[in-house]
């Protein structure tokens, strides 16, 4: 068996264009460029935008001044697409003639095998209210369906730029995240030994402040244990724990003087 292909190291989001196709507000353009900085993105073409430049566009950015600076404005998307060889066209509709769509997730796996081959890749996003036309769709290799809820489908054009800019993040950033969330802990995970001292002592409590009776213990302990070792303690956050015991136990013996 061939060994999983490692996508992450050739995955250069900064070269992975987004293109945007008569696009009607401003507004949408700075709020795709802030989308696509907050992922890493790099690679900004415009279509025809109906007001660009914009002080909107500007507003709408925030920090991701430069990725307006650097776009691209061009009158067609044949001009856009001139050096790509991989190009994926968001769809929210379904055609006449099926072509091969994909939700954001795999769809990302098919750029990132696409961009592996040596393929420059651009995604293709259409206008505000009506998105890309059949003979645009037809220029493009791959077609994203965004899966959003059918009672309300209607999708933010930044917003639509955000997710698979977020799916194409995941895939190149794939080797980088620890497969285990406390790798990187500030304390080591408690010992089996001191969580048994921790249980004897809660038990211990327990009884002393009434709220569990020896005589019938029913399941207490084993939820609390069951819970507790779901959690995964630290030590640091076992001796917080011990330390609010002992000074529950502390406080009962006050108030019975």
């Amino acid at each position: 068996m061939r060994a999983a292909l490692n996508l992450a190291p050739v995955m250069n989001l900064q070269s992975t264009r987004i293109v945007l196709v008569n696009t009607t507000h401003p507004g949408n353009i700075g709020g795709v460029a802030r989308a696509m900085k907050n992922m890493g993105l790099g690679e900004l073409y415009l279509v025809a935008p109906h007001r660009y430049p914009d002080e909107q566009a500007v507003w709408r950015a925030a920090g991701a001044g430069d990725i307006l600076e650097r776009a691209v404005v061009v009158e067609s998307l044949d001009q856009a697409l001139a050096n790509c060889q991989f190009v994926v066209g968001t769809s929210a509709r379904g055609r006449r003639i099926p072509w091969p769509t994909l939700d954001p997730r795999r769809c990302a796996k098919q750029i990132a095998a696409a961009a592996q081959r040596g393929a420059r890749v651009a995604v293709v996003f259409g206008r505000e209210d009506r998105g890309l036309t059949n003979d645009e769709l037809q220029a493009c290799n791959l077609h994203l369906h965004i899966p959003s809820h059918p009672d309300y489908t209607s999708l933010n054009l930044a917003m639509a730029v955000q997710i698979v800019s977020y799916e194409l993040r995941m895939l190149a950033l794939a080797d980088e995240l620890p497969d285990n969330p406390q790798q990187e802990w500030d304390a080591e995970l408690c010992s089996a030994e001191n969580l048994e001292r921790f249980y004897e002592h809660l038990e211990q409590t327990l009884v002393e402040i009434g709220f569990l009776d020896p005589a019938a213990p029913r399941q207490l302990m084993t939820r609390l244990r069951r819970l507790y070792g779901r959690v995964q303690l630290d030590e640091m956050e076992l001796k917080i724990l011990r330390g609010i015991l002992t000074e529950t136990k502390n406080t009962i013996e006050k108030s019975s003087y």
